[in-house]
């Protein structure tokens, strides 16, 4: 099942893609993607049920989808997870995986546009599968690691190169507002199957520029979950973006930077396509809100 998060009428909702339309989960609730995320087989058999009714349906002319998971209480990168990825650096093969955080301000969906910051122009792509948690959950071992992942969807681990230097946490070259494009929806584990089997590719504009397969993972999705779990707490909606392949622009000669008015694409076999477009940072992206009253 396609799960998504979406505008209509003003209001945030979650709902299934079926078909050329959305099936709305329950257009009276407030439930967001973590609480339905969280509610586990039972919502999802309710949401699936409802697709075959075939009564309440929306035109996709009549919602704005959003980024599937807007508000994960936690996003995480790695650095250095696929072996031609390794290969390109020219770096050696890690032995425990290099974990980052991606603040969550960072997360755009589908269609949304990616800022060049005005503070450089070193602005990269990184075509990457994420995987989506379903069970509040600690210490899970390998083997339990694939019955709290609830989906799988598409990540752009956008970078900003300087910046990412800048920092040995690489934080704040990856959470760049704008820079944590992910969607166009989320896909059921059950749908995905061996998710270590998938097909993944990007380009700018007509360029194709990264292609390769899950299969190239050194960390593969399970044992990152159980790494992750044995530190802290995971919860539903928590996204973790399982690194990237070769082919990304600070490794092409000359640098293959992102720029204003280019076009990116990621596409994940079995998932889909997300594909956001490049602008210059707008000038009224500066502010500080008024106090709150009271």
């Amino acid at each position: 099942m396609k799960i998504t998060t979406f505008i209509h009428n003003g209001t945030e909702h979650v709902g299934a893609i079926d078909n050329d339309s959305i099936v709305p989960f329950n257009l009276a609730t407030k439930l967001d993607m973590n609480g339905f995320l969280a509610g586990g087989d039972v919502l999802q058999q309710q949401l699936q049920e409802k697709i075959g009714t075939n009564r309440e349906r929306l035109a996709f002319s009549d919602i704005s989808l959003q980024a599937p998971v807007p508000r994960p209480s936690k996003y995480f990168g790695v650095s250095l997870n696929y072996a031609d990825h390794i290969e390109e650096t020219g770096l050696e093969r890690p032995e425990y995986p290099t974990f980052f955080n991606k603040q969550v301000s960072c997360i755009i969906g589908p269609g949304q546009p990616i800022h060049r910051p005005n503070v450089s122009e070193k602005l990269d792509y990184e075509g990457e599968l994420g995987l989506v948690i379903g069970r509040r959950c600690r210490h899970v071992t390998r083997d339990q690691a694939r019955t709290v992942i609830a989906a799988y969807t598409v990540c752009n681990d956008v970078s900003v190169r300087d910046w990412q230097m800048r920092s040995h946490t690489w934080t704040l070259g990856k959470s760049f507002d704008t820079h944590g494009p992910i969607g166009p929806w989320l896909v059921t584990a059950d749908e995905i199957g061996d998710p270590h089997q998938l097909d993944i590719k990007t380009w700018v504009n007509d360029e194709q520029r990264q292609s390769s397969n899950t299969d190239q993972l050194i960390f593969d999705c399970y044992y990152l979950v159980e790494y992750l779990s044995s530190v802290m707490t995971l919860e539903p909606g928590d996204i973790i973006a399982t690194g990237t392949s070769s082919g990304v622009g600070v490794k092409m000669k000359p640098r293959g930077y992102m720029h204003p008015g280019d076009t990116v694409r990621v596409e994940i076999e079995k998932i889909g396509t997300l594909e956001n477009p490049v602008i210059q940072e707008p000038d009224d992206t500066a502010f500080i809100d008024p106090p709150r009253p009271g």
